[in-house]
């Protein structure tokens, strides 16, 4: 059996959501410039999200999640998700009190970051999702991994899974994802068509 695993940010949705939070409630300029030197892998994941994190801690966890519930996706990536829902997860970065109404959109299985909230608002970082040990976890669980992602911080879990798909729908996939990718796929209907084949294809 194939487990699909899916980045979210750039991913499945059709823009970054921390500069749309950034952007929504004024404080975009800084989160912009850290994304995208993160997404390209110039700065370490963890670093630049700590530091986004502290930037936009303290927004209204309840306004960053109904802003993120309304966020653009592939509706394509998601319609292969729901159809598919027991062999597809989420493994994403950003902190499940913002993501949380934007994963049950989606509709599937999803393993976050997680953040301490105390007055609606996240005063600090407890967990930082390695994407990779969402990989192992299924690998050693008997299943075949495709991972599916864009950016410096699913390196290491494209990397270990059984096949790494490199998406550029929203934007270039990063160097270090380019290098260890599989596949790079460029827009959202080939990139469904290759999905279903891994369903009826037992090998690569």
């Amino acid at each position: 059996m194939t487990k699909f695993i899916f980045d979210l940010d750039g991913t499945l949705t059709k823009e970054e959501t921390l500069p749309l939070i950034a952007k929504a409630f004024g404080v975009e300029e800084e989160i912009a410039e850290l994304t995208e030197r993160t997404v390209m892998g110039q700065i370490p994941f963890v670093d630049s999200f700590v530091h986004r994190v502290s930037l936009l801690g303290k927004l209204p966890v309840d306004k960053i999640g109904d802003l993120l519930a309304h966020a653009g996706l592939h509706e394509g990536l998601v319609d292969f998700i729901q159809r598919h829902r027991e062999q597809c997860c989420i493994a994403t970065g950003n902190l499940s009190c913002w993501a949380a109404k934007l994963i049950e959109r989606i509709g599937c299985t999803a393993y976050c970051s997680e953040g301490e909230v105390a007055n609606n608002q996240v005063v600090g970082i407890t967990a930082i999702l390695k994407k990779e040990e969402i990989v192992a976890r299924y690998q050693e669980a008997g299943w075949r991994v495709v991972f599916i992602g864009d950016g410096d911080n699913d390196v290491e879990a494209m990397r270990l899974a059984d096949i790494a798909v490199a998406a550029g729908l929203t934007h270039k996939p990063s160097p270090g994802v380019v290098s260890v990718a599989d596949e790079m796929i460029m827009e959202e209907r080939a990139l469904c068509s290759r999905l279903e084949h891994f369903l009826q294809d037992p090998g690569k």
